[in-house]
């Protein structure tokens, strides 16, 4: 999700709350016992296009404070309390080996867990958020100089209590050393002494050339909890006195409860303790899932007519293909998004001109863990809940507006998550936190409201539906001269965050388009913005998970309109860029060399198709080779040269690569969300196919670390894929496919 701009957040909160809302207070939600040591590190003004959505306490500045958290027991243990919440992507073991390395203590101790809401814990300009592949690289700096400085803090500890000087002292694994006398001092013997301490300034950190933890493939801390069982999620949470909660929602977005002809009966059922409208919805209460869910499927329900307002309201009659008809047939005047050369004399004087319109559907986030959330309140005044979530203190000021209390009364607890995706952040119908607090306070008792599979497709937020239109100029040679992309559709960014983040043209909207590293001496790219009337989303990669299909498929075009081999022609258009070119060299050399094909195989004819992004600050290039089963598509490998720059864990960021390519792959393959009779087509992955383990190609990844600044690692290896296959299929084929899923295609070998 690429959440960044040049604004502050008092501008976004003013975008989202007009009205004005209460500072995040400062109180913690933690307490430590006597022996342990909790450590604050802020964080030096870096350069950065601010990312802004919620407010801070106090005078944060932007850029300035990311606190993270140490607590060191008296036993040694070391405890991290991370800014970021971890959903599979391996963030709490990354960021033990980034404390670890500098504090000199292994990172298979530590423990880590997510940190309350505060502005102790926001990252980047006063903003907490774990998304965007953003995690390790905006905390990486801060998180390296708060080891160091925890380690010089134990160090001056231990030479007060021994009477030596600092300099004489060393330390290994979480204890400092006395060679001179062979005394050792653990840290948790030294911890409040330690704590009493003024943290130094400028802590010289470790020399890159003498790590032992970061850089290396080290096992991940949370892997024998998940292999074994143990590890606790959202819908695993269990509280004292909780009811159960099931739901139905309206099959209409936009409608609402109107009679209940059975409620009666429907509380007499066992275990039912209550039934309730809610906005959007009905929901019944019981003293078991189970049963809340066969009562609240037993209630029936008229509903109000659709009558759609935009924006949260469909028709009776919305369907995503007349949503396709209409972003095709819009003429609304474009923004512009890139521009650069002559490109009306490009197309004037063009030998040949190419033009193709590409289309990607509606997608499901389709994460395997079904949203949940437990809404208590307590005793005192507060309310607390546990539930999924990428931003703790938006959720946090959501919260206290549902509830009606102030925001330092409500306390998050943020377990591990079952996926990530852009799934989990306020996106109003598309989440159950809502539901769970007006539920706890309509029955005085603790609830845990749990969507089942249906009710999940019936209102997760959608990745748009996205259209874009393509021409191009070629010369005599062949070789494009100019291009020209219109896309029409909305993004996610201009949505939720509106023109003052996400730009006059929605970044969102139009990554992987714009920015393109080929020397294409003319192009101009606009928006043309059309509004969704559903739920949309962040989906992961956003914008450049069709964008980049769209742009890499039409290239191919271009260069088969010319005669040229694709590969051969991204190596020529990439002579100026040097981190492009060694990349594409990479993934050639990955492959066993490259070659288009078709060609035999042992299993028929099959093909290959090439493409590049540069999502999240990151750079991939990736080759796909297919053949056909049936009319069908089949995958047998994908080969990914992938640069973030630099890393911290290479096992981590092979898996991420790997996932991401899988995701991407399913999508292509399979993935599509229909809209008809104002009514989601999909209700379960019955109607959902997902990749399957015979449709998964074996992955080949090479990590290319070019010492550019860090990039991104969880979402940058989707992109790349779709138009790669597609690319092979164009190969194999001579169709150039347009619109995804394949599966919506049947082909035949040329």
């Amino acid at each position: 999700m690429n959440f960044f701009s040049s604004i502050d957040s008092a501008q976004v909160v003013r975008l989202m709350h007009p009205e004005g809302i209460t500072n995040l207070s400062r109180r913690r939600f933690l307490s430590f016992g006597a022996g342990a040591v909790v450590l604050g590190a802020l964080l030096p003004d870096i350069p950065r296009r601010a990312f802004a959505a919620v407010p801070n306490a106090g005078p944060v500045k932007p850029g300035t404070r990311v606190p993270a958290f140490l607590l060191i027991g008296k036993d040694n243990s070391v405890k991290l309390l991370s800014p970021f919440v971890e959903g599979g992507q391996g963030i709490s073991t990354g960021q033990a080996q980034i404390v670890g390395e500098e504090l000199d203590v292994n990172p298979s101790r530590f423990v880590v867990e997510c940190a309350p809401p505060g502005p102790d814990y926001a990252v980047v300009g006063g903003i907490r958020m774990t998304g965007g592949s953003f995690s390790t690289r905006s905390s990486y700096d801060v998180l390296r100089r708060m080891g160091a400085t925890a380690r010089d803090m134990f160090i001056r500890a231990a030479a007060s209590r021994l009477g030596v000087a600092p300099a004489s002292l060393t330390t290994e694994d979480g204890v400092v050393i006395h060679a001179a006398s062979g005394r050792r001092v653990p840290y948790g013997d030294i911890a409040a002494e330690a704590l009493a301490l003024e943290p130094a300034e400028n802590v010289p950190l470790r020399d890159p050339a003498t790590f032992r933890y970061i850089r290396k493939p080290m096992p991940r801390l949370d892997a024998r909890d998940k292999s074994t069982g143990k590890a606790i999620y959202a819908i695993d949470q269990k509280v004292d006195g909780m009811l159960y909660a099931a739901v139905q929602h309206a099959p209409h977005l936009g409608t609402e409860p109107e009679n209940l002809a059975n409620e009666a009966a429907v509380k007499a059922m066992p275990g039912v303790h209550s039934v309730h409208k809610l906005p959007g919805a009905v929901a019944v209460t019981a003293d078991s899932w189970f049963r809340a869910r066969k009562a609240v499927e037993t209630l029936e329900v008229r509903w109000t007519q659709p009558t759609p307002t935009g924006f949260g309201s469909v028709a009776a009659d919305y369907s995503s293909g007349g949503l396709l008809a209409a972003l095709k047939a819009s003429s609304g005047s474009g923004i512009s998004a890139e521009q650069a050369g002559d490109v009306e004399a490009a197309f004037a004087s063009a030998t040949k001109v190419i033009e193709a319109e590409y289309d990607a559907p509606y997608l499901a986030h389709a994460q395997l863990e079904p949203p949940s959330t437990i809404a208590r309140f307590n005793a005192d005044g507060t309310l607390e809940l546990w539930m999924p979530n990428q931003m703790p203190e938006l959720f946090q000021l959501f919260a206290s507006q549902t509830a009606g209390i102030p925001q330092d009364r409500v306390i998050i607890h943020s377990p591990i998550l079952g996926g990530f995706f852009g799934r989990h952040f306020t996106y109003g119908p598309g989440n159950p936190f809502p539901q769970a607090i007006l539920l706890a306070k309509a029955t005085g008792k603790p609830v845990k409201v749990l969507w089942s599979r249906e009710e999940e497709f019936k209102r997760d937020a959608l990745r748009p539906l996205s259209f874009s239109r393509f021409s191009a100029a070629l010369d005599k040679n062949g070789k494009p001269v100019a291009i020209k992309v219109r896309t029409v559709g909305e993004g996610p960014l201009g949505r939720y965050f509106g023109e003052a983040v996400a730009g006059p043209a929605d970044s969102s909207a139009v990554e992987g388009l714009v920015e393109k590293p080929y020397a294409i001496p003319n192009r101009s790219m606009e928006l043309v913005k059309f509004p969704h009337p559903v739920t949309i989303a962040f989906w992961r990669s956003v914008g450049h998970s069709m964008n980049d299909y769209f742009y890499e498929g039409f290239f191919d075009e271009m260069a088969d309109a010319g005669g040229q081999d694709p590969y051969a022609l991204r190596l020529e258009l990439l002579g100026d860029t040097p981190r492009h070119l060694n990349l594409l060299r990479t993934v050639g050399e990955l492959s066993g060399g490259w070659k288009r094909g078709p060609y035999a195989s042992a299993d028929g004819k099959r093909a290959r198709g090439v493409s590049m992004a540069s999502p999240f600050g990151s750079e991939t290039a990736t080759i796909a080779e297919v053949s056909l089963a049936d009319g069908q598509v089949k995958v047998h490998n994908l080969w990914i040269a992938f640069d973030p720059g630099s890393i911290v864990n290479p096992a981590i960021v092979k898996s991420q690569v790997e996932s991401a390519a899988a995701l991407g792959l399913s999508a292509t393959l399979f993935e599509e969300l229909v809209y008809a009779d104002g009514v989601r087509q999909s209700s379960n992955f019955d109607s959902y196919p997902i990749l399957a383990r015979d449709h998964m190609p074996a992955v080949h990844v090479e990590i290319v670390e070019s010492g550019a600044p860090m990039g991104g690692v969880g979402e940058p290896g989707l992109p790349g894929i779709g138009p790669a296959v597609v690319n092979a299929v164009a190969a194999l084929t001579g169709n150039h496919v347009r619109s995804l899923p394949l599966a919506k295609a049947t082909f035949g070998s040329r």
